[in-house]
């Protein structure tokens, strides 16, 4: 199937979830037929700190139409904090939408997961992943930390690389929701994480929302 990916926010998501499906379907031996649309990353960020909605979806839905219109039959936001706004977006939109929050709270509960921290953006931390784990309890990070792993990750993101010192802040973050709180793994809550943590062992168990929800889509995309 013709697959949709509202991407660019930010661009190593964008890398992430199109390693991702390449190697999906070249593993299962199906072309991967597939289109892009870019959205913009700062606005992205102000609609969601602001909690506008409405701006939001309203962007979506005229990538969503060039998607269309480009044959794609499902689409997805290739962002975490871009699912501030799934559900209205879902109401809305054009075409079937691969939701990264369903997909991760079916695989959460795949694993049996109880009790799980969170690293990204503020409002996926405080929001404690939107409230769409179901099943399972999500840890914050302690207040007086949470506003530096917001400000590291937002930095990340942009400049599209981590720093040293962002990845010990993620690591040293992680690991005291481990060790205080007793979660069971560290969710990766925003796409741009694999920066930091792919191809490196912080010493204690993650969960990839971004991951999972690139797998979800490659099974679409082979259908």
């Amino acid at each position: 199937m013709h697959v949709g990916l509202i991407a660019g926010i930010g661009p190593a998501a964008t890398d992430f979830y199109y390693r991702r499906l390449i190697g999906a379907l070249a593993a299962r031996q199906v072309p991967l037929e597939l289109t892009m649309a870019h959205a913009d990353t700062p606005t992205l960020l102000r609609n969601q700190m602001a909690g506008d909605a409405a701006a939001q979806v309203a962007i979506y839905l005229r990538l969503t139409d060039r998607l269309r219109h480009a044959g794609a039959r499902a689409v997805a936001v290739t962002s975490i904090a871009g699912h501030f706004c799934i559900d209205a977006f879902k109401a809305v939109s054009p075409l079937p939408v691969i939701d990264l929050l369903v997909e991760v709270d079916g695989a959460l509960r795949a694993r049996g997961l109880r009790k799980v921290g969170i690293l990204g953006t503020r409002v996926a931390m405080q929001s404690r992943f939107y409230g769409a784990a179901r099943s399972t309890e999500v840890i914050s990070p302690e207040s007086d930390v949470l506003e530096a792993v917001h400000e590291a990750y937002i930095a990340m993101a942009a400049s599209g690389a981590v720093t040293p010192a962002q990845r010990d802040l993620f690591f040293d973050v992680g690991r005291a929701l481990v060790d205080i709180h007793g979660v069971e793994a560290v969710m990766l809550g925003g796409t741009d994480l694999a920066l930091a943590f792919e191809g490196n062992d912080p010493g204690f168990a993650v969960f990839d929302c971004a991951g999972v929800h690139a797998d979800a889509i490659a099974e679409v995309a082979a259908s």
